[in-house]
C-alpha cells in the first residue's frame, strides 16, 4: 500500500465512523501528526475523498469533512430507495440456497451486536456498522446489476456518516441539560437499530413475499430520517447549526 493509499484508507475510515466530525477542518499538520503520514500523501488522499464528496475544499479555508444535513439525508434516503428496492426484488427472484444461507448467517451475526443505546463505544458501533452493512449486502447479493450495486455501496457509505452522527446528538443534548429529549431520541434510535425489523425483512425476503419485502424496506429506509428529524427538532435552535456541523 502506498503512503497515499494508507492516508486515504485511514481518513476514509474515520470520516465514515464520524471520528472526524462533519464540518471539522482537516489541517495537514494535525493530520500528519495523528496518522504519521506526510503532507503530500495526505493532500492527495484528501483530493480523492473530495471527489467522493466526503471532504470539501473551500478557497482560503482548506479541506474539511463534508457536512451532514436534513436535506442531504432526505436526498440520500430517496436515492437509497430508488437503487436498493429493485436490487432486493431481483435478488429475491434470483437467489438460491447459497443466498438464503448467506442472509441467515449475516442476520445472526447482526443479532449478536450491541446497539448504540446500549453501548456507544467506537468498537461496538464499528462492529454494528460492519455487520449491518453485511446483512444488507447479503440481501442484495443475488442481484445481477453491477452498476446498481456500486451505486448502492456509495449511498450506503454516505448514509453511514449520518447514522454515526445521530449517535452524537443525544450526547449534545445531554450536555445542554435536555435529558427528556435525550431519552426520546435514544428510544427512537433503539427502534431504528433493533434486530426485530431486520428479522421481518429477512423473513419476507426468504419467503419471496415481494409486496411485504417492498413495504418493509421502505419502512426500514425511513427510520434514519425519522430519528434524524426527531433528534434535530429536540435540539435548541442555537444548537442546530453546531449539530449539523458536527460540533
Amino acid at each position: 500500500m502506498s503512503k497515499t493509499d494508507e492516508a486515504y484508507a485511514l481518513l476514509r475510515r474515520d470520516i465514515l465512523a464520524a471520528r472526524l466530525r462533519p464540518g471539522q477542518p482537516l489541517k495537514l499538520g494535525a493530520l500528519s501528526e495523528t496518522y504519521g503520514v506526510g503532507w503530500t500523501p495526505l493532500r492527495e488522499a484528501l483530493s480523492r475523498l473530495e471527489a467522493e464528496r466526503l471532504v470539501t475544499l473551500a478557497s482560503n479555508r482548506g479541506f474539511a469533512v463534508a457536512p451532514v444535513s436534513r436535506a442531504e439525508l432526505e436526498d440520500l434516503t430517496h436515492a437509497r430507495l430508488v437503487v436498493e428496492l429493485p436490487l432486493l426484488l431481483e435478488s429475491m427472484e434470483r437467489g438460491g440456497a447459497d443466498w438464503e444461507s448467506a442472509v441467515v448467517t449475516a442476520h445472526y451475526r447482526l443479532s449478536r451486536c450491541k446497539i448504540a443505546p446500549d453501548d456507544s463505544s467506537d468498537a461496538a458501533m464499528d462492529e454494528w456498522d460492519e455487520k449491518h452493512a453485511a446483512f444488507h449486502a447479503a440481501l442484495l447479493s443475488a442481484a445481477a446489476s453491477g452498476w446498481l450495486l456500486r451505486f448502492q455501496t456509495t449511498i450506503s457509505d454516505q448514509l453511514r456518516r449520518h447514522h454515526r452522527h445521530l449517535s452524537l446528538m443525544p450526547a449534545i443534548r445531554a450536555a445542554n441539560g435536555q435529558q427528556d429529549g435525550n431519552a426520546q431520541t435514544m428510544a427512537a434510535l433503539r427502534q431504528a437499530m433493533a434486530i426485530e425489523h431486520h428479522t421481518r425483512l429477512m423473513e419476507a425476503a426468504l419467503e419471496r413475499d415481494m409486496a411485504r419485502a417492498r413495504d418493509l424496506l421502505r419502512e426500514h429506509i425511513g427510520y434514519t430520517m425519522h430519528v434524524y428529524v426527531h433528534a434535530e427538532d429536540t435540539l435548541p435552535r442555537r444548537m442546530r447549526r453546531r449539530a449539523a456541523n458536527g460540533g
